[in-house]
């Protein structure tokens, strides 16, 4: 059994226990689909064996709860406070800052040791799920209390999301072998599986890469560092962390960001490689989480030239790491509507599909990703594979080039970045590479009309902005025309997508 467990990845248990080598479920008979089916007794077996084969995580829980107890007593968060950046104000005081910090870790570790020990007993989800709840809680309370030292920032953040993956990743969800039904790992008419390891190893690694530019700029602004380095916009940095748009919100931007790039990293390793069907309810989240969640980021940090007056370059590169991942998400999520239409058309309960998933009667088990722990041998091939349902065409990749164009062109032509025609280009350049790159996923590749719209819009409303130069009014121009033309050509579709097909034109 040792050597089965290991397909099921980290959230499946023995989700293909009962499968032959040749991708069918042991004991399958083509004439014949309810063969397989396990009796509720196996299914309690499995979980029974399934339970003490992941007995250490739920000692760990209480172990890690026994820490969060303790942690205001063994770091003092009222030794050396510090104050958010910018002479920010925020909604509690000094001292309620640190009395928020303490209690929180003391009631949250007491939650952690009650439920974690309640969990060493088999099916008792509900404990688990608490225990999950707490976790997020922790990687939420130190923004929310605008944490006064960094350790009690750097102790919930970490803790909270180890909890997370130590009660809903590593060992599975809670109890899913009760109810998770056999089916494909390919959707039917797909020809790759859009929730597959490689296809989720690009948005694990994107993920990481934000959280870590998002870190360091919470860091500054909750005050745990001074000074904050710009390799390229020097002091600009500094003013848009500080600014009024910035200052807007109760609590950081960057800690925000941050704390959704945590989400996106650990539910990039939730579920099997066929969480399109068993599991909608996290892949809408996890959708949520990156596509207008995603853009809303995005659009923020577009609009810091125009709100601002400066340029930050973590800011961009936090936006141009959140990018890519939005076409690449948004197969898995088409592939889960699709999915949860069928079942509904069927006769079955949409809640009941949502939260638990369901079986399948045709689809294909996925024979042609390539097994992820061949990575250091085939690392091109796992490359390429995980960015299946994307593609490149020269038009969209010019049509990038020129939106960025557009984006530094005035600086160029030395025109003031405060000045409309300024303004003109730095929005809709960075229009154009949202809708570039955004549909460079085949899936989406209809929304490249919109460069029509806003390649025009730039070629036009430049002559009527005035304080400009005649080189970059030309620029514009021909820019924009460029940009509306090159959005004319679909490009190339290298893959099919079932009854989604026929929206990629």
């Amino acid at each position: 059994m040792d050597t089965k467990m290991g397909k099921r990845g980290v959230t499946r248990p023995m989700m293909h226990e009962h499968q032959q080598e040749d991708g069918h479920p042991a004991g399958h008979d083509q004439h014949n689909d309810q063969q397989h089916k396990m009796t509720p007794e196996q299914r309690k077996e499995m979980l029974q064996m399934h339970h003490n084969q992941t007995l250490w995580i739920y000692w760990l829980v209480v172990i890690l709860g026994v820490w969060v107890i303790l942690s205001p007593l063994t770091f003092d968060y009222g030794k050396n406070p510090v104050v958010p950046s910018g002479g920010r104000s925020v909604w509690l005081s000094l001292d309620s800052r640190i009395l928020a910090m303490k209690w929180s870790d003391i009631i949250s570790g007491a939650l952690l040791v009650i439920f974690g020990y309640r969990s060493l007993t088999p099916n008792r989800p509900i404990s688990l799920w608490i225990c999950c709840f707490v976790g997020v809680w922790l990687s939420i309370a130190p923004l929310l209390f605008w944490s006064p030292t960094a350790v009690a920032y750097l102790n919930d953040t970490l803790v909270g999301a180890l909890v997370v993956a130590l009660t809903i990743l590593i060992p599975g969800m809670p109890n899913m072998i009760i109810y998770m039904e056999m089916g494909p790992d390919t959707p039917p008419g797909w020809s790759y599986n859009p929730s597959s390891w490689p296809q989720r190893w690009i948005m694990i690694v994107t993920g990481l890469m934000g959280w870590l530019v998002s870190r360091y700029l919470a860091a500054f602004q909750l005050g745990y560092i001074d000074t904050i380095w710009d390799p390229f916009f020097g002091e600009s940095t500094r003013r848009v962390l500080n600014s009024a748009m910035s200052h807007s919100l109760p609590v950081s931007d960057a800690g925000l960001g941050s704390l959704a790039y945590t989400f996106e990293f650990l539910m990039g390793f939730m579920g099997s490689p066929a969480r399109w069907r068993t599991m909608p309810w996290m892949v809408t989240f996890f959708g949520i989480l990156v596509i207008p969640l995603g853009l809303v980021h995005i659009f923020l940090v577009i609009s810091q030239p125009l709100a601002v007056g400066y340029w930050c370059t973590f800011c961009l590169l936090a936006a141009a790491i959140m990018l890519p991942m939005i076409p690449l998400e948004v197969d898995e999520v088409i592939a889960m509507v699709q999915y949860m239409k069928k079942q509904v058309r069927k006769g079955e309960s949409f809640w009941k599909v949502f939260w638990k998933g369901g079986g399948m009667e045709d689809g294909d088990m996925d024979q042609r990703t390539p097994d992820l722990m061949k990575f250091p041998q085939e690392q091109g091939h796992i490359f390429r594979a995980s960015i299946w349902g994307m593609s490149f065409p020269w038009t969209l990749v010019l049509s990038m080039l020129l939106g960025i164009w557009l984006v530094f062109s005035p600086a160029v032509f030395g025109v003031a970045i405060q000045t409309p025609a300024a303004g003109v280009n730095h929005l809709g350049g960075a229009l154009i590479v949202v809708v570039s790159v955004v549909c460079m996923g085949e899936v989406l590749r209809i929304g490249r009309y919109l460069n029509i719209l806003l390649g025009l819009a730039v070629a036009v409303s430049i002559w009527f902005t005035g304080n400009t130069t005649a080189f970059l009014s030309i620029s514009s121009l021909v820019s924009g025309v460029l940009v509306a033309l090159l959005a004319l050509p679909r490009g190339p579709k290298t893959e099919t997508y079932g009854g989604w097909d026929e929206y990629v034109r």
